[in-house]
């Protein structure tokens, strides 16, 4: 590199940081940062310790009322995708943001219902759920690295384990089983389901890995 090029090398990255740090550069990176999609999902993040809160209140309506922010966390997730797309708002903050916010509610969920139901059938499919979580998210950060993380991007296997998970985890979170004398079986249905999502969980984790093997094999990454 020249004296030159290093000198415009100098100027150009001096320039980015000026207009970074002006309050033009300011509002913008700003307004890329606070989108309505991303305030939707920072809007779940917060929501999280009002949930857990609201599930240990003494209060006889306290499990129904967790399990109903519970729904509009999951809610949230859709909307805030679906704006994105929408609005174009689509952000590498958003990216980042909306899966770890997925993660932390779902991953208080399972701790929730695994101490209230002291059960060796609800503990082990939690288990389950929460170790996929942990290896699908480590494999895809270390993809990323190689540039070929699309090989290990969200499928409709994934989508499906997804919203088991969630009706599973609004089910045994209520607690309900009866309503106004109506028997709706919501908890049965909930550790139904639960099993259903570890089972899916396995399944998406096994073909997560296989894709991502064969691409980086491709990629010679090995």
């Amino acid at each position: 590199m020249t004296h030159w090029q290093k000198l415009s090398t100098i100027i150009y990255i001096l320039k980015s940081n000026f207009l970074i740090l002006s309050p033009k550069g300011f509002f913008y990176c700003s307004y890329m940062v606070w989108t309505v999609p991303n305030c939707i999902t920072v809007f779940r993040v917060l929501l999280i310790p009002i949930f857990v809160a609201v599930y240990f209140l003494d209060w006889k309506w306290a499990r129904e009322t967790a399990a109903f922010i519970f729904w509009l966390a999951a809610i949230t997730d859709w909307i805030d995708g679906y704006l994105a797309r929408k609005l174009e708002q689509s952000s590498a903050f958003g990216a980042f943001l909306d899966p770890v916010a997925d993660k932390l509610i779902v991953a208080a969920a399972l701790i929730m219902v695994t101490h209230t139901f002291s059960s060796v059938w609800i503990t082990i499919p939690a288990i389950v759920i929460m170790m996929r979580e942990i290896f699908v998210s480590a494999l895809r950060e270390w993809m990323s690295q190689f540039g070929i993380s699309d090989a290990v991007k969200v499928n409709f296997l994934g989508k499906i384990k997804t919203t088991a998970q969630m009706l599973a985890l609004i089910g045994l979170l209520s607690g309900l089983e009866m309503f106004m004398g109506i028997p709706i079986y919501w908890v049965t249905l909930g550790k139904l389901l639960l099993w259903i999502s570890a089972i899916l969980s396995i399944w998406s984790m096994i073909l997560y890995a296989a894709s991502a093997w064969k691409a980086a094999k491709e990629s010679d990454v090995f």
